[in-house]
């Protein structure tokens, strides 16, 4: 099967990892794959893409340009390309990139599978011109795809006339689905993590993490803050640890290029975002076997966690709640243990990677991709 993935740019981010999971799976598998950065110039991958994996950079098909007349010139590209390349399904991640990639297929027979990559009922990454391209091209899409089985109906309601909405988790990375590793104790000197990871923007809600571990830092003082990821919050971020005295307890650590290892040296995660599609962060972390505190937040960690059986769910924005959550963690070695072991079994069964390539297959066969020996010729089968 030739599978053209894409995805806005293979910087460090959630739905970047996602997209070089699957490509190195597919192609892994003997798929034909071509994975093109649709809005970035050349450059490195952050996340590891196979050498089989053809990756092609639009920017260098499109040329130079400014303004609107670089955007139209890069849809041309792409669609050349697709002419060109006569792929047998398009996948496109992110709400800009899929609005182009039904317009580049437009009239050429080629199903096209976009998929959003937050909740876009609540999210406030859609601009108003974004958000009406969004609802003109989508019906146009032959799938559209959440993450979240809470995120159909409110998306639903946003674009009323999309043709099939389907839920398709993300994967958990094959790196992470061996057997669940074995509690992690301190990390030396006596002392323990309390770990957070995720961009440094309002969303994130690190300040209000901050503050609360303020609150317990004097009830637990062999437990340290640290939260990796960079962004535009820093400097607020690191004068409220300053004004709280947590220097040498609280840090700011940066981006990491090697965030499973970060996490697995950890005791305890915690994730406060408002808002999130399926946070991968949270889901690494429970098949790392890590105990877990969690805001309840729109869409994503009520699935994770079974509905809180997994980790401990808090209401959306509860400063009391999250407070409450945290000083049970910090404080409970045994049901620390007990939170992680039943995490990482069970997100490691529901999310394993087979598990999710199954469903994209399903999604592939049912628009009439099919790997080569079972295509029949033409497309008069699809829906």
């Amino acid at each position: 099967m030739k599978i053209l993935q894409l995805v806005s740019s293979m910087h460090a981010g959630g739905a970047e990892r996602v997209a070089a999971t699957l490509v190195n799976a597919w192609a892994a598998r003997g798929d034909a794959v071509t994975l093109m950065p649709t809005y970035s110039s050349k450059g490195s991958c952050f996340y590891p893409v196979d050498d089989a994996v053809d990756l092609v950079w639009l920017a260098d098909l499109a040329g130079k340009g400014a303004g609107p007349l670089r955007s139209l010139a890069r849809l041309r590209a792409l669609r050349r390309h697709v002419r060109a390349l006569r792929p047998d399904v398009v996948v496109s991640f992110l709400t800009n990139v899929n609005v182009a990639a039904i317009l580049a297929v437009a009239g050429q027979g080629i199903p096209v599978i976009v998929c959003e990559r937050t909740n876009p009922a609540v999210a406030g990454n859609a601009g108003r011109l974004l958000r009406l391209a969004r609802a003109l091209t989508y019906p146009r899409a032959d799938i559209v795809t959440v993450q979240a089985q809470a995120t159909v109906e409110p998306f639903r309601a946003l674009v009323p006339r999309i043709r099939r909405l389907e839920v398709v988790p993300n994967p958990l990375p094959p790196e992470l689905g061996g057997n669940p590793p074995p509690p992690s104790g301190d990390d030396g000197g006596g002392r323990r993590r309390l770990a957070a990871m995720g961009r440094l923007v309002p969303d994130k809600q690190f300040d209000l993490l901050i503050d609360v571990f303020a609150e317990l830092a004097p009830a637990h003082p062999a437990w340290d803050l640290t939260i990796w990821g960079e962004g535009p919050e820093r400097e607020p971020l690191e004068a409220r640890i300053a004004r709280h005295g947590l220097q040498g307890r609280a840090r700011l650590a940066g981006r990491t290029g090697t965030p499973w290892e970060q996490l697995a040296a950890s005791q305890a995660f915690v994730l406060t975002s408002a808002v999130e599609g399926f946070p991968n962060v949270l889901l690494e972390s429970m098949a790392l076997g890590l105990p877990c505190v969690s805001f309840d937040c729109p869409s994503g960690p009520r699935e994770m966690t079974r509905d809180g059986r997994d980790a401990l769910l808090v209401p959306a924005g509860d400063r009391a709640g999250l407070a409450a959550a945290l000083g049970r963690v910090l404080a409970d070695d045994g049901l620390r243990g007990e939170l992680g072991a039943r995490a990482a079994v069970s997100v490691r069964e529901r999310y394993a990677l087979p598990a999710v390539l199954a469903r994209w297959d399903a999604l592939f066969e049912s628009v009439g991709a099919r790997p080569p020996e079972q295509a029949s010729s033409g497309r008069e089968g699809r829906p």
